[in-house]
């Protein structure tokens, strides 16, 4: 099993930078691929971004695609979401995922707790 740890979200403004950090430990981070999704308030989780074991492989959301970027250090057993170009509609819960599966494609089963971006306009 692991545990996954998110952190680095705030507010920001509109056409402003985050980078969110996801930790993970008690479990063999490289075997998983990893994901972020985000909620936000009254609608359904989404995805956002997912990079293989390897960290080879990269996927995004439309919606976001050539503004985040999603990278992992394996040897920090960690995976980061650099948010470039903020839009409002950015503002969510954000949420790492892991996948035993080893896919991008399979099932996450871990999640971390959170952490809230918020993008004023």
């Amino acid at each position: 099993q692991v545990q996954l740890a998110e952190s680095g979200g705030g507010l920001v403004q509109v056409g402003g930078s985050l980078r969110l950090s996801c930790a993970a430990s008690g479990g063999t981070f490289s075997i998983y691929a990893m994901g972020w999704f985000r909620q936000a308030p009254g609608m359904e989780r989404e995805f956002v971004a997912a990079i293989s074991r390897s960290g080879i492989s990269t996927y995004y959301a439309d919606s976001i695609k050539g503004r985040f970027t999603i990278s992992r250090d394996n040897a920090k057993n960690t995976v980061y979401l650099q948010m470039n170009s903020l839009k409002p509609e950015d503002t969510a819960v954000y949420y790492c995922a892991a996948a035993p599966g080893g896919s991008v494609r399979s099932r996450y089963d871990y999640w971390g707790q959170g952490t809230q971006v918020t993008v004023s306009s």
